[in-house]
């Protein structure tokens, strides 16, 4: 025999009306789905969705060598043709500094993002080898206090080459900075055993090898 409770329910009819209103339910919840789907296509919130979900990169093992790709597309340079004493005469470290022809910054080699500065004029990167790498995006542009500049990372990220870090608005540096020559700089050389450096060709962001680290 059903217990009390249970029997009731039957006898009122309550099993029927209550699957009606569980249909009704799970239907009005499909519906509800499908016009929030539908807004999301409509003003482009499944892409946000997706952005926000990227997967996290997976690191490679150490093995004592990182090759770096160009983080922009333009011409690279010695250091000696940057307009900055701190970086033409590596008080900072070695590097190259790469002329831009656009304003998109790219991640050059596996890492992890360890400073994004405030004003998003440089980025500062680890790799799984410990070679610390900056990018510092022109020259004075750290006055721009962040003006045209939009960073697509933030710090303890894993990024892979050819990610974007920086994007910034080349016209607007060249009107309120000195320059928009951005050294690549190695930041602990002292601990590094060789670097080669690719110096006066032309680079392709996320392609074209600029430094070879060998510890």
């Amino acid at each position: 025999m059903m217990p009390g409770p249970v029997k009731t329910f039957y006898k009122k009819g309550g099993y029927r009306l209550n699957y009606i209103l569980a249909r009704e339910h799970v239907h009005t919840n499909e519906n509800k789905r499908k016009v929030m789907n539908m807004l999301k296509k409509l003003f482009g919130l499944d892409k946000k969705e997706e952005k926000q979900q990227k997967p996290e990169v997976e690191m490679p093992e150490a093995d004592g060598k990182d090759v770096l790709v160009s983080p922009l597309t333009g011409k690279a340079v010695s250091l000696s043709e940057v307009p900055d004493p701190t970086f033409a005469e590596k008080m900072m470290g070695d590097g190259v500094a790469i002329d831009p022809a656009d304003g998109t910054v790219v991640s050059p080699v596996h890492a992890e993002v360890v400073q994004l500065f405030p004003t998003k004029h440089a980025v500062g990167l680890k790799t799984v080898n410990g070679a610390e790498i900056l990018i510092h995006i022109g020259i004075e542009t750290v006055n721009m206090q962040g003006e045209g500049f939009e960073a697509f990372v933030k710090e303890g990220d894993k990024v892979a080459p050819g990610d974007k870090l920086i994007t910034f608005d080349m016209d607007l540096v060249k009107e309120k900075a000195e320059s928009t020559i951005t050294p690549v700089i190695l930041t602990n050389g002292d601990e590094a055993g060789d670097l080669q450096k690719e110096e006066n060709i032309d680079v392709s962001r996320g392609e074209t090898t600029i430094m070879t680290i060998t510890k």
